[in-house]
C-alpha cells in the first residue's frame, strides 16, 4: 500500500485496536493471476506470539478453493471512516483531497476443519449476540440448524506483514484542521461525521 511517511502508522497495538473495531474486511486472493475478493466479518486472535485472522465463506463461493493452492499469501483490507475534504475549508488555496484510515494485512491462509470452524462460530456469535436481550447463540441452535455449517468453509490467516495509513489532515495547520472538523460535522453524512469525531479525538 502506498503510504507517505507522515500518514504511516507503526504502532502495532494501535493497528490491532483498529482491526478489532473495524472487523468487516475484504479478503483478496488470486486464481491464475485474476484477483478475487470477498467482503466478510473477520475476527482477530492471538495464539502464543502469533496473530491470526479467522472467518468463513459460503461453500458456493469458489474463492476458498484458492486458499490451499501453493501456500500463497492473501491480502486482507480493513477500512475506517473516510470522506471528501474540500480545499474551500482551508485558509489558503490548495487542492481538495480525501481523508481515510486503511490497514492492509498479508499472511498465509489455510482452511479450518469443522471443529475449528464451530469454535470460531461460537466466538463470533458471542461477540455480536451476548449483549442482546434474546441472544442467538450456537449452543441454543437445533441440530438441524447446526447442520448448516456444511454450507460454509472456515479459514485462518497467519499475520506476516501489516501496513497502515491514517490520512487525517496531519499536514494541515491547526486552523485548517479545526475548520475541516467543523465542516465535516456540518456535512450531515455518516462517514463525514464519524471522520470528524475521529479527527477531533486525535486532536485532544
Amino acid at each position: 500500500m502506498y503510504t507517505p511517511k507522515h500518514y504511516e502508522v507503526k504502532d502495532f497495538e494501535e493497528i490491532i485496536e483498529f482491526i478489532q473495531k473495524n472487523s468487516f474486511g475484504t479478503i483478496v486472493s488470486t486464481n491464475q493471476g485474476k484477483p478475487l475478493a470477498t467482503h466478510v466479518p473477520l475476527e482477530l486472535h492471538k495464539k502464543g506470539s502469533d496473530y491470526y485472522i479467522t472467518g468463513h465463506l459460503a461453500y458456493a463461493n469458489s474463492q476458498w478453493k484458492t486458499f490451499n493452492e501453493n501456500n500463497e499469501q492473501v491480502l486482507v483490507i480493513y477500512q475506517g471512516p473516510h470522506a471528501y475534504i474540500s480545499s474551500s475549508w482551508y485558509k489558503t488555496e490548495d487542492v481538495p483531497t480525501w481523508n481515510y484510515q486503511a490497514v492492509h494485512v498479508y499472511g498465509t491462509v489455510s482452511l479450518m476443519d469443522e471443529e475449528e470452524l464451530e469454535e470460531d462460530l461460537i466466538r463470533l456469535l458471542h461477540k455480536y449476540e451476548s449483549h442482546r436481550q434474546n441472544p442467538v447463540l450456537w449452543k441454543n441452535f437445533s441440530s438441524q440448524t447446526k447442520r448448516q455449517i456444511k454450507g460454509i468453509v472456515g479459514f485462518k490467516i497467519k499475520l506476516e506483514e501489516v501496513q497502515a495509513a491514517y490520512k487525517l489532515s496531519q499536514n494541515r495547520s491547526e486552523k485548517d484542521y479545526e475548520a475541516i472538523i467543523k465542516n465535516l460535522y456540518e456535512e450531515e453524512k455518516v462517514n463525514s461525521n464519524q471522520l470528524a469525531q475521529l479527527m477531533d479525538e486525535k486532536n485532544k
